[in-house]
C-alpha cells in the first residue's frame, strides 16, 4: 500500500474518531432509553462479553477491524486474541463474517482453519491505523479506540457513526490482500502469477500454450507449476486445483449437470 493511501486511511480514521467523540458528547446526558452510545468498562473480560452478546445477536453480517497497536506481546495479550477468535464460533449459521487485520496481527492458524469450510470467515490484510471495531448487521458497533481522554470502549448505534465506520471498512477491504494469498504465496505479485498458472491448469490448456501466454519457456513454466504445487502442498496438478479452490484462489469447478433421460 502506498504512503499516500496510508495517509488517506489515517485521515479517514481520524474523522471517524472525531465523529465518535462528538457523538459521545451529544448522547452522554440522554436517558438510558434514548442513549445510542453505551460506554463499556475498559476491562478485557467485559469487552469480550459485550462482543459475544453482539455476535450472538447477529442475523446477517459481522464485520471486524482488528488493528491494535503491536506494543503488547505478553501472554495475556495472546490469550485475549485467542478469545476474540473463539467468540466467532457463537455466530449463527448463515451470518457472513469478514475480518480485516494487519500483517503483525495476522493469525495464520485461524486462516488455515477456514480452508474448505462451507462458510469460511473472509480474512483480508491491510496496513490500518490502530482501531478495534465489531459491526453487527450494520446496526450496532463495539468500538475500542484511542480518544482525547484515552482508550474508550463503546457500543454505538448512532446511524452517522455506523455509516462512517462501514464506509471506512469497505474502502480498506476493497484494497486489502486476501490472507490466503499472503500465507501461501508471500506477496501479491507471486499470487498473481500463481493464479494465472492455476487458471491454465483448470482450463486444461497444454503446457506449450500456457508457457506462450506467460511469455516463458515450457521448461520454465513446468518449474513454475512444480513450485505452485509445492506451495499448495499438492502431489498432483489435480490436487493443486482442488486445494486452490478451497483457498478461494480460483473459482470452484461447477458440478456437471446430470443428463436427462429421454
Amino acid at each position: 500500500m502506498s504512503d499516500r493511501r496510508e495517509d488517506e486511511l489515517e485521515q479517514a480514521l481520524f474523522e471517524v474518531r472525531a465523529l465518535i467523540e462528538s457523538s459521545v458528547a451529544i448522547h452522554r446526558d440522554r436517558s438510558a432509553q434514548e442513549q445510542l452510545i453505551t460506554t463499556v468498562e475498559n476491562d478485557c473480560a467485559v469487552v469480550l462479553d459485550t462482543a459475544r452478546t453482539l455476535v450472538k445477536g447477529a442475523s446477517r453480517s459481522i464485520e471486524i477491524v482488528h488493528a491494535r497497536r503491536p506494543s503488547v506481546s505478553d501472554r495475556a495479550a495472546r490469550h485475549s486474541e485467542g478469545a476474540e477468535r473463539d467468540l466467532l464460533c457463537d455466530a449463527a449459521e448463515g451470518v457472513a463474517i469478514r475480518l480485516l487485520t494487519t500483517p503483525p496481527l495476522l493469525d495464520e492458524g485461524f486462516v488455515r482453519e477456514q480452508f474448505g469450510r462451507a462458510r469460511p470467515v473472509a480474512v483480508r490484510v491491510a496496513r490500518i491505523p490502530p482501531l478495534q471495531a465489531l459491526i453487527v448487521d450494520g446496526g450496532a458497533a463495539l468500538v475500542v479506540a484511542e480518544s482525547s481522554v484515552g482508550r474508550r470502549s463503546s457500543v454505538i448505534r448512532v446511524p452517522e457513526v455506523l455509516h462512517a465506520l462501514r464506509t471506512f471498512f469497505q474502502n480498506v477491504w476493497s484494497d486489502a490482500v486476501p490472507a490466503s494469498e499472503i500465507i501461501v504465496f508471500g506477496d501479491r505479485d507471486r499470487a498473481a502469477l500463481a493464479q494465472r498458472i492455476l487458471g491454465a491448469l483448470q482450463a486444461g490448456v497444454t503446457d506449450e500454450v500456457a508457457a506462450r501466454d506467460l511469455a516463458v519457456s515450457v521448461r520454465t513454466y513446468r518449474r513454475y507449476v512444480a513450485e505452485v504445487m509445492s506451495l499448495l502442498g499438492a502431489s498432483s496438478r489435480f490436487q493443486a486445483g482442488v486445494r486452490a479452490a478451497e483457498l478461494g484462489l480460483i473459482p470452484a469447478p461447477r458440478p456437471a449437470r446430470a443428463r436427462s433421460t429421454p
